[in-house]
């Protein structure tokens, strides 16, 4: 993977891991980073890892962007050559698909669609080629997806299905985008998933919602209570459908404080994962079981 550098500004470097989507971008993306994090570059301000890229923010007057610029690629090179292995966790995150919340809003905006006459789920399905709204839930909910990246608005996660390119869910946006999106939204644009953690404007298609909150900025939210944003790069999680009634008993233990939602360490090995996908995402999912 040859990797392609350029500085934006006085305070920038762009550094470009693929031009196209894929794990294995995404894992060279994260694994730079945290080689950059630990490396503890003089200079250095912020590291933010990307889809398929990342960005580094960095103090001139400290460090030289020339000299700026050898450190990273001295670490890509370490990353090049390591391990391709990331410690990391996987969660659960309960769903209610087909919702009325999401359904309400995706009704008052048809004319924005591709296809006026359908629902998000229902063009979803069709143009993947599944003969249900219940089997394309099926597939959605059945593979585990890999954060990629967290941000665009606060807290929101983009996440990419952990199954082969030919299965993996393809939805175009919306032609023009909403001016309305519930919060807390399971959506999908492209290639990629989101969770849209605050209510705002939105182009990618409503699947359904989750009752669990992934952005506090007040920090009162048990899990959120030592970080405000609930995702990093590199998280790996699991949708789980509900019901109507278990979307209600977890909106209620939320506003009690007793929400806690599933999380398990786990240690991500792209090798393992690329020579049987299925069966590791089976033996990833048994972590959340407990076996």
């Amino acid at each position: 993977m040859v990797m392609r550098y350029s500085f934006g500004g006085d305070e920038h470097l762009f550094v470009e891991c693929s031009e196209e989507m894929s794990l294995e971008a995404f894992f060279t993306s994260l694994s730079v980073t945290n080689g950059i994090r630990e490396a503890k570059i003089k200079g250095v301000t912020e590291i933010c890892p990307a889809n398929a890229s990342f960005q580094v923010r960095f103090d001139p007057d400290v460090i030289h962007p020339d000299d700026l610029l050898k450190e990273v690629k001295a670490v890509a090179e370490v990353a090049a050559g390591g391990e391709p292995v990331i410690s990391t966790r996987i969660v659960e995150i309960p769903v209610f698909y087909d919702d009325p919340w999401t359904h309400e809003t995706l009704m008052r905006f048809r004319e924005r669609h591709q296809d006026p006459g359908s629902t998000d789920l229902e063009y979803a399905a069709q143009i993947n080629g599944y003969s249900s709204v219940a089997s394309f839930i099926k597939a959605h909910s059945g593979s585990p997806w890999f954060v990629s990246m967290v941000g665009f608005v606060s807290g929101l996660p983009f996440m990419y299905q952990m199954v082969e390119r030919q299965r993996q869910i393809e939805v175009p946006k919306y032609l023009r985008p909403r001016t309305d999106t519930p919060r807390l939204t399971v959506g999908h644009g492209g290639c990629f998933g989101c969770i849209y953690s605050v209510r705002g404007a939105g182009g990618y298609q409503m699947f359904g919602i989750t009752p669990m909150p992934i952005y506090d900025p007040t920090q009162k939210t048990g899990h959120l209570k030592d970080f405000m944003v609930f995702f990093r790069p590199g998280d790996i999680v699991k949708f789980k459908p509900v019901d109507r009634d278990g979307y209600a008993r977890a909106v209620e233990a939320v506003d009690k404080g007793d929400f806690s939602p599933p999380i398990r360490p786990v240690k991500f090995d792209l090798r393992e994962f690329q020579s049987d996908i299925d069966g590791y995402n089976a033996r990833l999912e048994g972590v959340l079981d407990g076996h």
